[in-house]
């Protein structure tokens, strides 16, 4: 776990080990991709509960294989607590098996929201967002092995101004809510809370998270637009986690994460 910054890695696994007693933290100065490497481990049998950080990603995924930026170190931030990378990066792995997978990545937003600002909004199926701007994204994909199943959940969030060329909409960045919080203090907030999430899920899945996801719901009321080009409503979540579109032709539940759900204007209701 040694590193040149100093991140609360000893903190968390304090707090988590309790339950997890198999649980490890380590920091990266440099990888091509969290997600990937834990992917790899369990692939190749590693299925331990581990919290894998980087100060860098070089190859960093998104969800629908869009591309995660992932800084360097801000030597400027240095001097804050826990040092600054100018985006937190990190995969949670664990071995996990809910009766019904349904809902998790909102499941894991809402965790992440809760533990970072109140005013902090959740775009299904897995972003969050200040402002319309997207802030932190979620990327949740699992390994097979035999009858186990090993979750990964990768988060990218911004600390500082990330990139912005090329975008339509600025991102956002997490000083703009908590002005100096450094990367270090962001993933204390919530480490150990998003463990305790993702095993309430496992244990009763989505249903206890559906009203705080529908309270956090950036597209509420909308008018949205789907990936198939059906236009309609939104109207929060199920208690599956699945969309509910209002549509010309009627009430739509949309479920598959390869849906891309763009707001339009907001609707008079």
């Amino acid at each position: 776990m040694g590193t040149p910054l100093h991140w609360p890695a000893e903190a968390i696994w304090e707090a988590v080990v309790a339950d997890l007693p198999d649980f490890s933290v380590e920091v990266l100065a440099q990888i091509d991709s969290t997600n990937s490497e834990l992917m790899r481990r369990a692939r190749a049998g590693r299925l331990e509960p581990v919290l894998l950080v980087a100060e860098q990603q070089t190859a960093g995924r998104g969800r629908m294989g869009r591309q995660w930026f992932s800084g360097p170190v801000d030597s400027a931030a240095h001097a804050a607590p826990y040092g600054g990378p100018t985006s937190l990066t990190f995969s949670l792995g664990l071995p996990l098996a809910p009766q019904d997978w349904s809902g998790l990545s909102l499941a894991v937003g809402i965790s992440v929201a809760q533990s970072l600002h109140p005013d902090l909004r959740l775009k299904w199926p897995n972003d969050l967002w200040w402002q319309a701007r997207k802030l932190a994204g979620i990327l949740i994909e699992t390994a097979s092995l035999n009858t186990s199943r090993y979750l990964v959940v990768g988060i990218g969030i911004n600390i500082t101004p990330p990139p912005a060329a090329g975008l339509a909409t600025p991102p956002a960045w997490l000083q703009e809510l908590l002005p100096g919080i450094a990367a270090g203090q962001a993933l204390q907030r919530v480490a150990a809370p998003l463990i305790r999430a993702i095993k309430a899920f496992e244990q009763d899945g989505f249903l206890p998270f559906q009203t705080r996801f529908n309270e956090r719901d950036a597209l509420s009321g909308l008018g949205v637009t789907l990936s198939d080009g059906t236009s309609g409503i939104a109207r929060g979540v199920d208690s599956d986690g699945a969309l509910r579109v209002q549509t010309a032709q009627g009430l739509q539940l949309i479920s598959s994460s390869e849906v891309s759900v763009r707001p339009l204007t907001p609707q008079l209701l």
